[in-house]
């Protein structure tokens, strides 16, 4: 039923359409558009023939007060309000959802579920590494039924944690991939590992087909996972060393840093061309339009959801290199053991901690900034620890490096602390100094693959 009489005369710019949901049915309004809630209420009442005036709910069960004005409490063209009789309950629109307790269970997760879920990330990396320690028995067994049923439960896309519970997964079900496939040979550990990457990929595959909470994340985590499975299985298959893998991988986590930027956001083309005038060409025989009809008005929320993606993306990009450079430069420091290799892999890691560091500095999100510069000090820390612990040449080569690390290290905690890099000066300085980095680390794995060694023995 539509109201009528005085509404048909109304200025439709200067009206609210609205639908009320009542003991009468649904009855469709046309209110002006400084009415209140108890103009409506009134006007309900007299449309329906109610011998009392109803109070008006939201379909979610929020009572409005009736000397409130229908645009302060939110009432716009096209709302839907319900119509409540005294002593009556809300009669709520199908498909509407009321109760705090389903508010409650839809709300995204917090920090807190972060903290928990890295928690439990770090467990199963080291249940998984203990297990595969142990002979076959079974204890090691049950590990791997627990693991494998904690990555089964994990992909369910049932609860408010599942999108935090889904990418920590896949860590599970690679843990367990990872006891199964163990073997103590040195060489066999990048098939190993990249065994327990791929089955971390399928595992995220599985869940992005179950539902698509965290899809960016779950993407990032299949492509990575395939890409370190690719790398080094394909280095195994082609009778490689160990480090070539390791460099290999430390090399795509130091320039992804750079490049993940410029691929996360993807703007839809609808909003980049006008689609309208495509056509119109400089041959074409229909003028062109003059006014303003017809162009396309790029909506802001469609430009927040483009940049929620492009967040989400990053962060789960640098959350994937740290996980890379963790694994790739300790095992590249220790797999370069003969005398050319290990300069190369000591000045691999070294720039390339430098060039996380450096780019670092220009991500705008605070998490991703944070787990880049994570991974920069991981190789530092690393070098360090290797430099001090092997002696001898190791010393000599102290004095020399370790003393500029820490001249850089102060450099990069003063200049962000008197936000130097805002200046243009110090900005150009630190692009040009991330992209030398960058350059000696691409240049350093000729030398730690042992191609520079392996020439040398062949022309010696």
């Amino acid at each position: 039923m539509t109201g009528s009489g005085s509404e048909a005369t109304m200025p439709t710019s200067d009206a609210l359409a609205l639908s009320v949901h009542g003991p009468a049915g649904v009855l469709d309004l046309l209110i002006p558009s400084g009415a209140s809630v108890a103009d409506v209420a009134v006007e309900y009442a007299d449309k329906a023939g109610l011998g009392s005036v109803p109070a008006l709910c939201t379909p979610l069960g929020r009572r409005l007060t009736p000397d409130q004005a229908l645009k302060a409490a939110g009432v716009g063209s096209g709302s839907v309000l319900v119509a409540l009789l005294p002593g009556g309950t809300p009669a709520l629109v199908p498909g509407h959802r009321r109760t705090d307790d389903q508010a409650h269970r839809h709300a995204p997760p917090g920090a807190l579920s972060v903290l928990w879920f890295s928690v439990a990330v770090g467990l199963a990396l080291v249940a998984g590494w203990s297990a595969s320690q142990e002979p076959p028995s079974d204890l090691r067994t049950t590990t791997v039924v627990l693991l494998g049923a904690a990555a089964f439960v994990g992909i369910l896309p049932v609860g408010r944690y599942a999108a935090h519970r889904i990418l920590a997964a896949p860590v599970f079900a690679a843990a367990a991939a990872f006891v199964v496939a163990w073997d103590p040979a040195p060489e066999r550990l990048p098939t190993i590992i990249g065994v327990a990457a791929l089955t971390g990929a399928v595992t995220a595959a599985l869940a992005r087909a179950l539902d698509r909470h965290s899809e960016e994340a779950l993407r990032v985590w299949v492509v990575v996972g395939s890409l370190v499975f690719v790398i080094t299985c394909g280095a195994a298959l082609l009778d490689f060393r160990p480090q070539v893998a390791w460099a290999l991988l430390l090399l795509l986590a130091t320039l992804a840093a750079r490049f993940v930027p410029s691929f996360a956001i993807d703007v839809p083309d609808q909003f980049l061309i006008d689609l309208e005038r495509l056509a119109v060409t400089a041959w074409s025989a229909r003028d062109r339009p003059t006014g303003r009809r017809g162009r396309i008005v790029v909506p802001s929320r469609a430009v927040e959801l483009v940049a929620a993606r492009g967040t989400r993306i990053v962060t789960a990009s640098a959350a994937a290199i740290l996980a890379v450079v963790v694994v790739s430069a300790p095992l590249l420091l220790e797999a370069a053991a003969q005398r050319h290799d290990w300069w190369g892999a000591r000045a691999m890691v070294g720039f390339s901690g430098v060039s996380l560091l450096f780019a670092a500095r220009s991500y705008r999100h605070v998490g991703a900034r944070a787990l880049l510069r994570a991974a920069g000090l991981v190789c530092l820390l690393v070098l360090l620890v290797v430099v001090l612990v092997d002696g001898g040449a190791g010393t000599d080569l102290a004095i020399g490096v370790v003393a500029p690390v820490l001249a850089g290290t102060v450099i990069l905690l003063a200049v962000p602390l008197g936000r130097g890099w805002r200046s243009a000066w110090w900005s150009r300085r630190a692009e040009v100094a991330e992209s030398i980095c960058a350059s000696f680390a691409v240049g350093a794995v000729v030398v730690a693959v042992g191609l520079f060694r392996h020439l040398w023995e062949l022309t010696g």
